[in-house]
């Protein structure tokens, strides 16, 4: 993977992550807390995902 690789994924993942919080935002105030526990781990995996392309993209 290339450096423009890795920051078309960084912009990508970074973007999905902005959507999901306002999914979750949407989720809670209709009280649908399995969903939102789903959303959340979406979340973390997309943060993991995130620092690893950080460290990828730092290490170039």
């Amino acid at each position: 993977m290339n450096k423009q690789e890795i920051e078309f994924e960084i912009a990508d993942l970074k973007s999905d992550y902005v959507r999901h919080q306002g999914d979750i935002e949407k989720l809670e105030t209709t009280g649908h807390a399995r969903m939102v526990e789903q959303a959340e781990e979406r979340l973390e995996k997309m943060e993991q995902r995130l620092a690893e392309l950080n460290k990828k993209l730092a290490e170039l």
